[in-house]
């Protein structure tokens, strides 16, 4: 193409990348070396390895010191977020993550990275409806899709209601807190009539492209969740932070 005038390590780039998107470069395909890109496209390796060094800003490529670049597996799972979703998933007593996860026949994994009572911060406060650093028993979690970390999730309760049990241990709770929520036998013994979430997309802080492996230039996805129980009040705040190029959100919205 002799009157493109992009640079042409934007033209190799561009191209592998529209590979990559059709499905031609499948993941954890190798992509052409930079010897085979200076052939073929009449230029240099460094150009060639420029081409590459952007689609690994881009979070499509990932390569590390003496292998070659290979397309980068994104096991991405759809959340998809409907009351009578989330009725079915708290009868079947799997989490709604772990039952959306295997759904797409991936491999879900919850770790609970610490649980302690702390100051509420000023937004968590605001939801739950008490003053700014209220201790709340916060669980902070680590959510993986196939070895791969896929969300970082802090959840705040309210200690009143919370305390003694098991949201205070550190062990993970069947069918996730929601369940505990609604045990008729259980401490709480409520019904969640309605969640609220707020999305934010941002970039990620750099403690949490690290634990999340965020590469450069891919953003991040923050939800915050509050779960209402009748009277209206809020037992849950849930403060997910979510690659953006590991999930897809749906949300189906019964106007009848």
């Amino acid at each position: 193409m002799p009157d493109d005038s992009r640079p042409l390590y934007q033209r190799i780039a561009d191209d592998l990348r529209a590979s990559i998107l059709a499905g031609e470069l499948e993941p954890g395909a190798k992509l052409p070396s930079e010897n085979t890109l200076k052939a073929r496209y009449g230029t240099t390796r460094t150009t060639a390895a420029k081409g590459i060094a952007l689609l690994k800003s881009e979070g499509l490529v990932v390569s590390s010191q003496g292998k070659a670049a290979t397309v980068r597996p994104r096991p991405n799972v759809q959340m998809l977020t409907t009351g009578a979703n989330f009725r079915r998933r708290l009868a079947s007593g799997v989490s709604n993550f772990n039952a959306e996860a295997s759904a797409h026949g991936l491999k879900p994994e919850q770790r609970i990275l610490n649980v302690a009572t702390a100051p509420s911060p000023p937004e968590v406060a605001g939801r739950l409806g008490v003053p700014d650093g209220t201790p709340v028993i916060v669980r902070q979690r680590l959510f993986l899709v196939n070895g791969e970390p896929t969300q970082l999730v802090d959840g705040y309760y309210p200690v009143d209601l919370f305390r003694g049990t098991p949201v205070e241990g550190p062990k993970r709770i069947r069918g996730g807190v929601s369940a505990l929520i609604e045990d008729p036998s259980g401490p709480i013994r409520g019904r969640i009539m309605r969640f609220v979430e707020d999305l934010e997309i941002r970039m990620p802080l750099p403690t949490e492209a690290d634990v999340l492996t965020i590469p450069r230039g891919v953003p991040l996805a923050r939800v915050l969740r509050t779960a209402h129980v009748e009277g209206g009040r809020v037992v849950e705040v849930l403060d997910s932070r979510i690659p953006c190029d590991r999930h897809t959100f749906r949300y189906v919205i019964d106007a009848s």
